[in-house]
């Protein structure tokens, strides 16, 4: 519904041009190029490619308006009732996105492709800012977008993310690493040696990127496993709190007793509230 003062303004404004419109537009349907359309957790789920890589955005029957999105970076389908997701698309009319791209870990290339993929997204009339949603990896990818352009998110929701890859796949901490990983993410980012990583200040826990999401006033919200020996908490979410806290950002930190896995929470309500809460307070309300 338009907020009262805003539907004042445009019914004086409409008045005199002597027109009228209807109180809810109607927005155009979803239909990208080439698309098909299957069935996701109950929904009408849009597939299609960005530059060949398969994509896809879940549209619930009763979208809110503004069409309001939510966009996984990686694990999709992991698991998804701990994570609020159905929730979201059920009860809130929130879409839900993923671009398929694994494992290239925020790296340029990366961030270009979803650039892409978040370019054709508005075109299809989805709200300009969405939330990201960062399992394990996919966190790095988030806080790596957020930083490209702030200005396109609402927030970031972090679940075992992971915020320093000298941590995970690094294993340059207490962490166990991945060494396959490892010397994957430092083909990806061009660095010949630990030392050259180590250099790299584009971390979600360097300060440099931390400034920027603070700066734009974007609240973090995380989940992580106090017993998580693959991407620690000290060394990953600890951090950002700490920092993020001290350069005046907005950061919730919901603590559970497992390691990394399983991702979400039993009762996943205060995930689903800070999703609704920078989604839709104050600028959208699900259709009736």
């Amino acid at each position: 519904m338009i907020p009262r003062i805003t539907h004042a303004f445009l019914s004086g404004l409409l008045f005199c041009c002597l027109f009228i419109i209807p109180a809810h537009a109607e927005e155009a349907p979803v239909a990208f190029p080439n698309e098909t359309i299957d069935q996701w957790q109950g929904h009408q789920r849009h597939v299609f490619a960005v530059s060949g890589k398969n994509a896809w955005v879940v549209v619930p029957e009763k979208p809110a308006t503004g069409r309001p999105w939510t966009w996984v970076m990686e694990f999709p389908t992991a698991f998804l009732p701990r994570t609020g997701v159905p929730q979201l698309l059920k009860d809130h009319g929130i879409s839900h996105a993923h671009l398929s791209d694994f494992n290239r870990l925020g790296c340029e290339e990366q961030l270009k492709l979803m650039d892409e993929f978040y370019e054709m997204m508005i075109r299809q009339g989805f709200a300009k800012k969405t939330v990201l949603i960062g399992l394990s990896r996919g966190g790095f990818m988030a806080y790596r977008w957020a930083a490209r352009h702030p200005d396109r998110v609402d927030g970031i929701y972090g679940d075992a993310p992971v915020c320093d890859l000298k941590s995970w796949p690094g294993g340059l901490g207490k962490g166990k690493g991945s060494k396959a990983d490892w010397e994957h993410a430092k083909k990806l980012y061009g660095w010949h040696t630990d030392e050259d990583a180590k250099a790299f200040r584009g971390n979600a826990v360097d300060d440099e990127l931390l400034e920027i999401l603070a700066t734009h006033k974007i609240p973090l919200y995380h989940v992580v496993g106090d017993t998580d020996d693959v991407v620690p908490v000290a060394e990953n979410t600890a951090i950002v709190e700490k920092k993020y806290q001290a350069l005046g950002g907005t950061i919730t930190v919901v603590h559970h007793a497992a390691g990394h896995h399983p991702h979400g929470l039993d009762d996943p309500t205060s995930t689903v509230a800070f999703i609704t809460g920078v989604l839709l307070k104050n600028k959208t309300t699900p259709r009736p």
